[in-house]
């Protein structure tokens, strides 16, 4: 067995720059930062270059959207962060703080019905690069989906946000057709056609948007987009699903404000190593919610941050 020398308190210090111990040896794997798993072809190229002059050539995805170089020696890591930056990259996303943000690719799917590249970067900037120096009780993990397919599992993170589509329906342009195409394409039953005319169930409608321009007769021909967000999901040896928040966000900017909210509470009423789904199920999702839902903890924000 190879004898390490790479001591303990230096192995911590550049865990927390990115670089992971590489088990049973002194080498280490350098996590780039890809934002939200969007990255350049001259970014990429940049990194297989790294990965082989500093590393032992090999590419690893995580499941945060990350890249992996395997196998750095101690003595290189300085010269790969140099040379990633050259391409606008670095490495990180280790600690008890915000995580990198993970994105669905809803921008250009088919089923996307917000632009999640566009919002993830942006929550990068305010939340990932603008809270870097904050510590919280434990890691914080967000993810943004781009409709209810759920594929970057927001409910399974610390906050979640998932694209939504509520349909405008205009019942005084239903004929109530025994065929209803609007019934028919309908993922959750939601939508059925009683006494002559279509109803919609808010309870089971997951506003997924398939519904849209869908009736012959143009009952449904456009909806109000917006934000749907979890609370406190979790995934690991204890798996939470989020809570559901009650409101449906259709401004951006209000949605954007309820990430930074939980954050603060999150600091404030969090326990050193406790996960988020742990503070709120010690505080009640519905006071939680609530604190949310108002502002008066944006008021003590530089008091929270200053703790």
């Amino acid at each position: 067995m190879a004898t390490l020398t790479v001591s303990k308190e230096d192995e911590k210090r550049v865990k927390a720059l990115g670089f992971l111990s590489n088990k049973g040896t002194d080498n280490f794997s350098g996590r780039v930062l890809t934002v939200n798993g969007a990255i350049t072809a001259a970014q990429i190229k940049c990194i297989a270059e790294a990965a082989e002059l500093f590393g032992n050539g090999i590419l690893t995805f995580t499941t945060r959207l990350s890249v992996e170089c395997q196998g750095i020696p101690y003595d290189k890591l300085e010269d790969f962060r140099a040379y990633i930056a050259k391409a606008g990259l670095r490495t990180g996303g280790t600690g008890a703080k915000v995580r990198p943000v993970v994105s669905c690719k809803g921008t250009t799917c088919q089923y996307g019905l917000i632009d999640t590249f566009a919002l993830s970067n942006e929550i990068h900037e305010r939340f990932f690069n603008g809270y870097t120096n904050v510590k919280l009780p434990h890691k914080f993990k967000i993810a943004v989906g781009g409709c209810p397919n759920n594929c970057a599992k927001p409910n399974l993170n610390d906050v979640g946000i998932i694209g939504q589509i509520i349909p405008d329906f205009e019942a005084d342009k239903c004929k109530g057709c025994k065929k209803c195409s609007v019934e028919a394409v309908c993922p959750m039953q939601a939508a059925t056609v009683v006494d002559g005319v279509l109803k919609i169930d808010s309870d089971k409608c997951c506003h997924c948007g398939l519904c849209i321009g869908k009736c012959n007769f143009d009952a449904i021909v456009d909806g109000k987009r917006g934000y749907k967000i979890y609370l406190g999901g979790r995934w690991g040896k204890r798996v939470t699903i989020g809570g559901t928040m009650n409101k449906i966000f259709t401004d951006k900017e209000e949605a954007l404000a309820v990430i930074e909210k939980v954050i603060l509470l999150y600091r404030e009423q969090g326990i050193t190593g406790e996960r988020l789904s742990q503070t709120v199920e010690r505080l009640g999702f519905a006071n939680v919610e609530a604190q949310v839902l108002a502002d008066e903890i944006l008021t003590r924000k530089q008091a929270v941050l200053a703790d």
